[in-house]
């Protein structure tokens, strides 16, 4: 079975030994996304919402290297550092999906990486 990595220069690089998603299988695995602005590399926004947003604009940036949509996402994992914010991001996460939802895992985390108050991970099927 094949694994080919996928870089998306409208997305953040990876901030370790890792690649934003790896191709393989028939999905698509998209790694964690922090809020992060791709072409700085660092968190820019503070306010959940805004976080939020720009960790699925990331997403979207990964999908569409490999001509995905957000309706080729089957599967997400939402880590937050405070669930009282889960209404807020529920709000604009499903923003994002326009014909099904994908199914979903949201936990709380004691801490993330660069501090972010957010962080989300996706699986997606893949057309290769």
């Amino acid at each position: 079975m094949n694994k080919n990595p996928v870089n998306s220069k409208n997305a953040p690089q990876a901030i370790g030994p890792y690649s934003q998603a790896v191709n393989s299988g028939g999905f698509l695995f998209i790694s964690g996304q922090l809020p992060m602005n791709p072409k700085s590399n660092e968190i820019e926004v503070l306010d959940i919402k805004e976080q939020t947003r720009q960790i699925m604009e990331n997403i979207g940036a990964i999908l569409k290297e490999c001509d995905l949509t957000f309706n080729d996402i089957v599967k997400t994992t939402i880590y937050l550092t405070d669930l009282g914010n889960f209404t807020i991001v529920n709000q604009e996460y499903g923003s994002f999906f326009k014909e099904y939802f994908p199914a979903r895992a949201t936990v709380e985390v004691s801490k993330l990486p660069k501090g972010s108050a957010i962080e989300i991970d996706a699986i997606a099927l893949s057309k290769k």
